[in-house]
């Protein structure tokens, strides 16, 4: 779980909307629990007994004897209980799972439900999917080779082998095991999701007037991306631990070599400080109407590591009316763009922080922007100076 709270499950006229029958097909494997609970489960045939307000006031004040497995049920299908979650349940079903029976009367809970009970991986695939287009902040690592390899979909096999060495990782830093690896094949790139645990959380919830704790391992969702073309993974996690376990294992396990992704620096922000205002230039890049520097940040160390952060609607323009350049001396180690691109009435921000970060609004707006980065010269290549600004 990322966190233990059902925006959909608190509400007794949610719980209704689920065929009751089928309710009891959820819960029915802990009826014990249910019973300790004062909430004893009706037998199928007078399921119409349920007592939805004490299932409710149980599900929101879970406690120590609450099965783990109900808390993962009923928190994954509260997160597809919406209209658009049966969207995308029911075209899964369509396409894989043809066979599966969703009733023709069903609300989104209902749907959530059915698919759980029948197909429970399908609903945590769907469920994985929907974090794929939430990062926008990516650290990219390139291959050296000059033979790109391809890569489609790794076989099962490969799949949990690479789950199980994300296991003994996430074990030994106390964030438990069963992590799950997602992979979702596109025209240029390969998506890996990966799900795991976090370190354990204890809360405490209040039982009438006693102070009880819920236990639980919430959970955590990084993405890490392979283009073909460029034989590049870029990768979103929080620490540098996981974008390493990550980077040298999906290296060792598709393609035989735990160093095939290279840490070398990717981004340069010097065509700021030698092209200027015309670094900005973006005439001959197709989807992008104008960019502007709003944010510029300088490192100027020293004995009290001093960072210096410009920022206006237009930096260069600032600049220009001081009758000033960007300074010679200090490491630009941040820049913000302002890109109007040709698909959009606004302006979206894009940050790039070398060596390896760049951070998007849209990931789609990557595609574009690093066709513009290239041609400017904010990418790095090893022993060749690319920097090209255009009037």
């Amino acid at each position: 779980m990322a966190t233990y709270r059902l925006r959909h499950f608190s509400n007794p006229g949610t719980l209704k909307s689920i065929a009751p029958h089928r309710l009891l097909g959820l819960l029915g494997d802990y009826s014990s629990f249910f019973q300790q609970r004062g909430c004893p489960l009706p037998e199928p045939n007078h399921a119409q007994d349920l007592d939805y307000n004490q299932l409710v006031d149980i599900f929101l004040n879970p406690d120590a004897s609450t099965p783990r497995e109900l808390l993962d049920a009923l928190f994954l299908i509260d997160e597809m209980a919406t209209p658009e979650a049966m969207d995308l349940l029911l075209d899964a079903v369509a396409e894989s799972n043809p066979g599966l029976a969703i009733d023709s009367d069903c609300t989104p809970a209902d749907v959530a439900v059915q698919v759980w009970l029948q197909d429970r991986d399908l609903l945590e695939r769907k469920h994985a999917e929907r974090h794929l287009l939430r990062p926008k902040s990516f650290e990219y690592f390139k291959t050296d080779r000059q033979d790109i390899p391809d890569l489609s979909t790794p076989p099962l096999k490969t799949q949990r082998a690479i789950e199980e060495t994300f296991d003994d990782w996430f074990e030994k830093k106390k964030r438990g095991r069963g992590s799950r690896l997602f992979v979702y094949p596109r025209e240029d790139d390969v998506w890996f999701l990966i799900r795991h645990g976090q370190t354990f959380k204890r809360e405490e919830s209040l039982e009438g007037a006693i102070v009880e704790s819920v236990c639980y391992r919430p959970l955590k969702y990084d993405v890490a991306v392979y283009n073909r073309h460029l034989g590049e993974l870029r990768i979103n996690a929080d620490l540098a631990g996981e974008k390493k376990l990550y980077r040298e294992q999906l290296a060792e396990h598709l393609f035989g070599d735990k160093q095939f992704f290279n840490i070398n620096k990717k981004y340069t922000l010097e065509p700021l400080r030698q092209y200027g205002l015309a670094s900005m230039a973006c005439g001959d890049i197709e989807g992008i109407e104008s960019i502007t520097l709003t944010e510029v940040q300088f490192f100027w160390g020293g004995a009290y590591h001093e960072i210096e952060i410009r920022k206006a609607s237009d930096v260069f323009a600032s600049f220009e009316e001081r009758g000033s350049d960007l300074p010679e001396s200090p490491l630009i180690t941040k820049a913000v763009l302002k890109v109007k691109f040709t698909d959009s009435k606004t302006a979206r921000s894009v940050t790039i922080r070398p060596p390896n970060v760049a951070q998007y609004i849209r990931d789609s707006d990557a595609l574009v922007l690093e066709r513009w980065l290239e041609q400017r010269g904010f990418i790095v290549h090893a022993g060749v100076s690319s920097h090209a600004a255009v009037a």
